[in-house]
């Protein structure tokens, strides 16, 4: 199959190429734009973290950990 750019792909999609190919890129564009959403809201996710710890706020989790620690 050529796709116009001098491209063969090797494989015959039949009359409905124009709509698979359309469909694969769709969904190639959702999962780097879900992957970019994840990155960027990690990275703020981070941020606040660290906002809060350098105000003395620290996780609950943290706290858990050193109580168990402590010397019986």
């Amino acid at each position: 199959m050529s796709i116009g750019l001098g491209l063969d792909l090797g494989i015959d999609l039949g009359p409905h190429a124009n709509f698979i190919l359309a469909a694969y890129g769709i969904t190639l564009l959702v999962l780097l734009v879900l992957i970019a959403w994840i990155v960027l809201d990690y990275r703020s996710q981070r941020r606040r973290v660290a906002e809060l710890e350098s105000q003395g706020i620290t996780r609950r989790s943290v706290q858990a950990k050193v109580q168990t620690k402590s010397p019986a």
